[in-house]
């Protein structure tokens, strides 16, 4: 917690008084956030702690049975409103189902399903590390979020760790595309195993310790993030502006579709090549329950139950089937392929009651082509970052500028590189947080930290039990991959949509362009640059600097921002001010200029334009 003590009154007035003047906010008046903890003490030994003094028929009815319309608006709870813990419970299963609804399955199952998965980008691994990993990644998320929730003051100076928001955080979406990149150089360099097949087909074998150098370069890259968030803000959003970031999300996006489509086909395995026979002649494999060749009807069938149960929702759905769109399309494709026979429920009965972290250990190191990937990661979190605390500010009813707000800034992301580090030594993924709790928080007008303790807490349980997160890896690979196509557009729209806000000057066009025709260009030519730099001696580390910048070049992502980050620091503001609507405007006028001198010139002025021309050609018309 904060180690000030007071707040004064005045200061917590003029803050409601500047949230109220923006949403009309009803809460419990705020305490100090030092106070909280206190706070929550005294509630468990009252009744009015526990039930509060609200009306709970108008919280509770719906609003055609309510007269008072001053009832019908639920309130809305502040960050350190006196939430009555009956309430806090309920708020806070309900933001931790929502948000299961979005960010554990998009953002938590599936960057390991697809990370531990098969095919020569992905790890290959047994069930059990499987479900290992799933059953960690909800418990780092857990503990995590709680960091975030809290807001730490550092000993003895201005700096804090956390935002003291509702901040669910998890696995960063980068790391899927980073680790695969990394994953693809170490089977083609032999750093992970495979095998040839009797049918001429490569087998890849599971690589554990592919793993363990994941999450130790992740420990170092953390760093960046860590010294990134000591810099002032305003430096950070210069380094960083929406160019670089809407770029980047954009690139992230485009690079992950492609192995949707392939799981929605049947799998990105071995088996997406569709050998004649052998092993991996069916998807995912011919021991697989109800496998069919890669490509399949079936399996189309499969992911397009997914894909368009979302796009009935969305047409035809309530606001709150809205919110979980995601999770009831994964629900309905999961029903269908169990009803049809192709999924197999024996990861449920093999999985062990309760786990936790650390069941499961992988050999530490860093692999050195992996760092300047990870690197582009954290610096995805940054982006990433400033603009979910930004809008989980605006949403929660808090300042959205001034040193309170960069306060919370410069704490998040110190939380964001910190809880990375932890989770790498958890043996999960860097850590970010979720822009879905801005959402959440906006539809059920709750941002108060006592409902996300509770919301841990619960997120908690899930992980601790295994045989819950055993139920994902029973999902076939075509149904994940109908739900990932359209989380995975949903990220390329993000980037799309922050380029949209850029005035599209001149400057801007040409960083962008840049940036892009090396991104894209990658992303459908991935071998362009694998004979340039061609090495077969014996020193390791040449190798390894080199087989570094492969995989970098090779990355869409990774060339496409560098690219955007460098153009966007060398090339003067004052290069090209004129936006493009400007630009079009002064053609306009250049060309309205032409005509009207052109008419004004070679006529007298006692003659109209159309005396002027020839009998065959009609005038035209007169314009605004």
């Amino acid at each position: 917690m904060e180690t000030s003590k007071t707040t004064p009154t005045s200061t917590l007035a003029a803050e409601d008084a500047s949230a109220s003047t923006k949403r009309e906010f009803t809460a419990y008046e705020p305490v100090p956030e030092p106070a909280l903890w206190r706070v929550v003490a005294g509630q468990v030994t009252t009744k009015e702690g526990w039930f509060g003094t609200m009306d709970w028929a108008g919280l509770c009815l719906p609003s055609i049975f309510i007269k008072d319309k001053s009832k019908k608006d639920a309130p809305f709870w502040g960050l350190n409103s006196r939430l009555p813990l009956t309430l806090a419970i309920v708020l806070g299963f309900q933001h931790r189902y929502t948000t299961l609804m979005k960010d554990l399955i998009s953002g938590i199952v599936s960057p390991i399903l697809l990370m531990s998965g098969t095919g020569s980008g992905s790890l290959n691994l047994e069930a059990d590390d499987k479900q290992y990993l799933l059953s960690a990644a909800l418990i780092t998320s857990a503990i995590m979020s709680a960091i975030q929730i809290t807001r730490f003051r550092l000993f003895r100076s201005r700096y804090y760790l956390g935002t003291g928001l509702l901040s669910v955080i998890g696995p960063n979406f980068a790391s899927i595309a980073a680790t695969q990149a990394v994953i693809s150089n170490m089977y083609n360099t032999g750093y992970c195993p495979t095998e040839m097949l009797p049918d001429g087909s490569v087998n890849y074998l599971p690589c554990r310790q592919a793993w363990g150098a994941i999450l130790g370069t992740s420990m170092v890259c953390s760093l960046f993030e860590i010294g990134i968030s000591f810099l002032p803000p305003k430096t950070i959003r210069r380094l960083f502006p929406p160019i670089v970031s809407g770029t980047t999300i954009l690139l992230i996006g485009c690079s992950v579709i492609s192995t949707a489509l392939q799981d929605w086909a049947g799998g990105a395995g071995p088996c997406s090549a569709r050998p004649a026979s052998g092993f991996f002649s069916k998807c995912p494999n011919i021991d697989a329950p109800h496998a069919l060749p890669w490509g399949s009807p079936e399996y189309l069938g499969l992911g397009l139950s997914v894909f368009a149960t979302i796009i009935l929702i969305e047409f035809f759905g309530s606001a709150f089937m809205k919110n979980c769109q995601i999770v009831i399309g994964l629900i309905v494709g999961t029903i269908i392929a169990a009803a049809t026979g192709y999924v197999d429920s024996s990861s449920i009965t093999m999985a062990p009651p309760i786990t936790f972290v650390w069941v499961k250990t992988f050999p530490i190191s860093v692999y050195g082509p992996s760092i300047i990937p990870f690197l582009i990661v954290y610096l995805d979190n940054l982006l990433e970052s400033i603009g979910d605390i930004t809008a989980t500010c605006d949403v929660s009813g808090v300042e959205v500028e001034g040193p309170a707000f960069e306060g919370r800034l410069q704490g998040g992301l110190l939380a964001d590189g910190f809880c990375s580090l932890l989770a790498a030594c958890m043996t999960i993924t860097p850590q970010v947080c979720f822009a879905q709790n801005n959402t959440i928080i906006a539809a059920s007008r709750c941002a108060n930290r006592v409902a996300g303790y509770f919301c841990c807490l619960f997120v908690l349980l899930y992980g601790i039990f295994g045989k819950v997160s055993a139920v994902f890896l029973t999902i076939p690979a075509s149904v994940l991959g109908g739900m990932n196509a359209f989380l995975f557009a949903s990220v390329t729209v993000s980037g799309i949509r922050i380029l949209a806000y850029l005035k599209w000057t001149r400057r801007d066009r040409f960083i962008v362009s840049c940036s892009l025709a090396l991104g894209l260009g990658v992303l459908l030519t991935p071998r362009w640059f694998n004979y340039v730099l061609t090495y077969s001696g014996t020193n390791g580390a040449w190798a390894g600097f080199l087989s570094a910048i492969k995989t970098l070049v090779s990355t869409c992502y990774c060339i496409g921002s560098i690219m955007a980050i460098f153009l966007n620091l060398v090339v003067p503001q004052e290069w090209g001010t004129t936006s493009l609507a400007e630009e079009e405007q002064e053609i306009r006028d250049e060309l309205d200029r032409v005509r009207n001198g052109f008419v004004k010139s070679d006529m007298d002025n006692d003659h109209s334009i159309s005396e002027t021309l020839p009998s065959s050609i009609p005038p035209s018309p007169t314009r605004p």
